[in-house]
């Protein structure tokens, strides 16, 4: 079984609409790192020395490859990250190797006959 590690940056309050889709769409689980902040194409705005920006949690998601674009787009859907600039970004990369995961694989491997 081949993996994808979906990597999303997402402002925290949509967090676990996301993840809730995700799962949905055929994601077994997800890691998520707390308040991460990042710097786009434009300067962020301050105030008195504070930042005005939302924060963002980072959600890793490893998922089967045949349903990482399906994921990938779920996630840039609930996150509305292609309607607003600044909301976030996510991506996805290949994984040449994984442990760990072999409690998931026979409900992976039923999704995936499913989807094919």
């Amino acid at each position: 079984m081949h993996f994808k590690l979906i990597i999303a940056f997402v402002e925290d309050s949509k967090t676990a609409k996301v993840m809730d889709a995700a799962r949905q769409a055929g994601a077994t689980g997800a890691t998520v790192i707390s308040n991460a902040r990042g710097e786009g194409m434009e300067k962020t705005k301050t105030f008195l020395g504070l930042s005005l920006e939302t924060q963002r949690d980072v959600l890793m998601f490893l998922v089967e490859e045949h349903l990482s674009r399906q994921i990938l787009e779920t996630v840039c859907e609930m996150g509305e990250l292609d309607e607003t600039p600044g909301t976030g970004i996510a991506f996805q990369v290949d994984v040449e190797d994984a442990v760990g995961v072999a409690h998931q694989v026979k409900k992976l491997v039923e999704r995936v006959e499913e989807e094919i």
